[in-house]
């Protein structure tokens, strides 16, 4: 920037100061000039708090801040979000302290200094407990105590340093990435449309046509640089603003964004073909130009699709969520409903859900008893019969009949959005190989200006022609739009297809640490089984009974009651078509004993005089006797999870060794370890002992993968290297998994293990893709071979390969 540009702009923003708009205010022991009221507010406020060092490592922006920023007041417009019902709808709790959590979309967001300056200013603000921003989904998520600070503030000290935020709603999120993608794609089109004429002027020249006179000659290229124009300013806009924002802070930062060759070119080849057009010699450049910008914009229109995709949770929640309820509007008294938006309902409300239709709100059943499809939540397909005073949640669907529901909790309080909560930690570590990608990126973007203009500059010696042409084909055909993304659209499209799978990855190396994985350790009850008892076998003590009538007499002593034994005894019946006989005498549950009714005993064999019947690997056992003896014993055992057998398949195909680690019975360990084909096992181990058995692993240099039920397994999950919690909800978050099994079936992470490898060998693909494409075409640009609407092909089709090869993931 020159001494008199500098002198004449905002030091905030960057805008150019108009006579007689000047404020100035001394900072930094120097005197600063400012475009408004509002900038000089922000820099003061940034300089204040310590954190002058953002001058240095921002990308400036030319919006202006309002002017009653000055002041340290909340504004009216504001103040709505500490009303109950409103910070209701757009925190939740978080931990024991009574914190809240709230996620904010922010705008003007563009640079990691914008981001940092963010989460510096925010944390120095009383009551502020964490905060984290997503640069990529441009989300704050923020913990703060409700006593010390509220929602308002944290919008209002957001805006004070130059950035706008308000509470996220999927819905507006949904609104506003379509919003995206319509300015993109038209953008494109008028790009695509302008190429599309500008070529066909330009095909006379293409095939040597004669026949055309000077004066049509000129026409058509006039005509051509109209249309070149709109392409220039309109479709190709954003380019230029990226690349001017990060040459003014290149005296700070010492990067360049790759927008900066490509702006270059494009204002070279354009200043040249002006010139030649009005000189009447040489080339204009105009196709190239039309071609080029069109083939970047498409290829970025793909690219933004696959970031769309899978940017993060709520997003795809809120997909499954309607837009509109039925209203009770004088309930109890009347039954009449009105359609309103979901937005706008409150706790407290009576809301009718019908058959068939998603629930829009958390909350509790109070009339007409239903079955619900939760799948959305927990990954289990089988209906959940829902009874009066149920749990009703958020995006599952109603099935039987059409229910009544009082609302306990709207927009970020709803376990839904709890979820996507988790879902969008995962963007918030970038893995290593994405930030070393982009560091790379932005130094070859030094050296490809350096190569373009030294080549540029043997051939004013060697050929004068050549030498524009050289100096724009480098500058196009070098461009590191493949490199810098080849790494993250294959991360981004991998996030999207294990969360379609039903895996919740919350940290973001979880992919690249399950190829090098080396020892899986696994929980028993509750991960490697169900932890839900089946009736295995009926052992009849007396021939007087059958074992239809013992499990009848069993199941009719047991109706009613909610045990884990209890529950499966009456399946039992259930799959035998047993009809259950009314008994004589009324049960008693007498406590650590069993059943009493009349003559019949049910309970554990010490209290019913029967010798316990020790069988490795069951669940419990129970025993039916009466005045007579004993009549039966009822033996259960455990049930594998689904998907078992294909993670233990998966695991063992990898090299990777299993150990079956658990609290339970060393017997039923040791049974299940060899029932199921895992060698190392150890039983009875406390929750500090599981930490040590990984630690120990750790110290041998082994990469410890390890899943629990994300409970009593904490220890184990926070000491491996990756760990998975296997269970839905936002709990499980404090048990410190890398990720949550939604999915009922382990299945999910046997699929997880194979994509973890093919997005691997998609980034490797991409990055020799990037690497031998710039091999080849930086060379044959600088040999002069290559024309720069042919570098401009080349480029484009080279980012276009890299984003269609890691959609592939997609479809895992």
């Amino acid at each position: 920037m020159s001494s008199l540009s500098a002198s004449n702009s905002c030091y905030h923003c960057g805008s150019f100061i108009l006579p007689g708009d000047s404020y100035e205010l001394e900072l930094g022991e120097e005197s600063r000039k400012f475009c408004c009221a509002g900038c000089m507010a922000i820099a003061q406020t940034i300089h204040g708090e310590g954190l002058e060092v953002f001058y240095a490592r921002r990308a400036q922006s030319s919006d202006k801040p309002a002017a009653y920023l000055v002041s340290n007041e909340i504004p009216e417009a504001l103040k709505p979000y500490d009303d109950p019902s409103l910070r209701g709808r757009y925190t939740r709790p978080s931990g024991a302290d009574g914190d809240l959590e709230t996620t904010l979309r922010l705008e003007k967001i563009r640079c990691a200094a914008c981001v940092w300056l963010c989460e510096q200013h925010l944390r120095k603000i009383p009551g502020v407990k964490d905060v984290q921003i997503n640069y990529v989904s441009q989300k704050l998520k923020a913990e703060f105590s409700p006593e010390q600070t509220s929602l308002a503030r944290l919008l209002y000290e957001v805006e004070r340093i130059g950035y706008e935020a308000w509470p996220f709603e999927p819905s507006l999120s949904l609104e506003r990435s379509k919003k995206e993608r319509r300015q993109l794609l038209t953008r494109l089109g008028v790009a695509m449309l302008g190429m599309m004429q500008v070529m066909m002027y330009a095909w006379p020249s293409y095939v040597g046509d004669s026949d055309i006179t000077a004066e049509y000659d000129l026409l058509l290229g006039w005509t051509s640089w109209a249309l070149t124009v709109p392409v220039m300013i309109y479709s190709a806009g954003p380019i230029f603003q990226a690349a001017w924002r990060s040459v003014v802070s290149f005296r700070k930062t010492h990067m360049l964004g790759m927008d900066v060759p490509i702006a270059l070119a494009l204002a070279l080849a354009f200043f040249a073909g002006t010139v030649n057009l009005a000189t009447g010699s040489g080339h204009g450049y105009f196709d190239s130009i039309t071609m080029f910008v069109a083939f970047i914009l498409a290829a970025r229109y793909i690219e933004l699709l696959a970031r769309q995709d899978a940017q993060g949770g709520a997003e795809a929640l809120a997909k499954q969520l309607p837009t509109t309820c039925e209203r009770l509007l004088n309930y109890p008294s009347s039954q009449q409903v009105e359609i309103v938006p979901v937005v706008n309902c409150s706790p407290g409300e009576i809301l009718r859900v019908s058959p068939g239709d998603v629930i829009p709100a958390d909350g509790v059943l109070i009339e007409i008893e239903s079955a619900v499809d939760e799948s959305l939540l927990t990954g289990e397909s089988k209906p959940v019969d829902k009874k009066i005073g149920d749990r009703l949640y958020a995006g599952t669907h109603n099935i039987l009949n059409p229910l009544l529901m009082r609302i306990d909790a709207v927009g970020q309080s709803t376990r839904i959005a709890g979820i996507a909560s988790l879902l969008d930690q995962a963007l918030q570590a970038k893995p290593l190989m994405v930030s070393l990608a982009e560091k790379w990126a932005a130094y070859f973007v030094g050296f490809l200006l350096l190569s373009a203009f030294l080549s540029s500059a043997i051939w004013l010696y060697v050929d004068p022609s050549k030498a524009w042409t050289v100096l724009v084909s480098v500058l196009v055909a070098s461009c590191p739009c493949a490199l810098s993304l080849a790494v993250p659209t294959a991360m981004a499209a991998a996030q999207g297809a294990v969360t379609k799978l039903g895996l919740l990855i919350v940290r973001g190396h979880v992919l690249g640490g399950l190829v090098k994985a080396t020892d899986l350790v696994l929980d028993k009850t509750g991960t490697l089984t169900m932890g839900q008892p089946e009736l295995k076998d009926i052992v009849i003590a007396r021939k007087a009974f059958s074992r239809e009538e013992a499990l009848i007499l069993a199941a009719s002593m047991e109706a009613g009651q909610k045990h884990p034994l209890a529950l499966s005894l009456l399946r039992a019946a259930k799959v035998g078509n047993l009809q259950l006989t009314s008994l004589e005498h009324p049960i008693e549950n007498l406590l650590g004993k069993g059943l009493h009714s009349g003559i019949y005993k049910l309970g554990s064999a010490s209290w019913v005089g029967a010798q316990h019947d020790v069988r490795e690997g069951q669940y419990g056992q129970v025993h039916l006797a009466d005045d007579k003896g004993l009549i039966a014993s009822f033996i259960f055992l455990d049930t594998p999870r689904d998907g078992l057998e294909k993670l233990l398949n998966a695991a063992h195909s990898r090299k990777i060794a299993v150990h079956l680690v658990s609290g339970d019975d060393p017997v039923t360990v040791a049974w299940w370890a060899n029932t199921v084909g895992i060698a190392s096992f150890r039983g009875g181990c406390s929750p500090e002992e599981k930490y040590n058995y990984i630690e120990r692993l750790q110290k041998e240099g082994r990469f410890v993968w390890a899943i629990g039920d994300g409970i009593n397994d904490a220890p184990l999950l926070a000491r491996a290297d990756v760990s998975i919690a296997v269970g839905a909800g936002a709990p499980l978050a404090t048990a410190g998994a890398d990720a949550i099994l939604t999915a009922s079936s382990l299945a999910p992470l046997a699929k997880a293990l194979l994509l973890a490898d093919k997005t691997q060998l998609i980034i490797k693909e991409n990055l020799i893709w990037a690497l031998i494409y710039n091999l080849l075409a930086i060379p044959a640009a600088m040999m002069g071979w290559v024309n720069p609407w042919i570098a401009g092909i080349g480029m484009s089709l080279s980012s276009l390969a890299v984003t269609l090869n890691a959609w592939r993931l997609r479809k895992a």
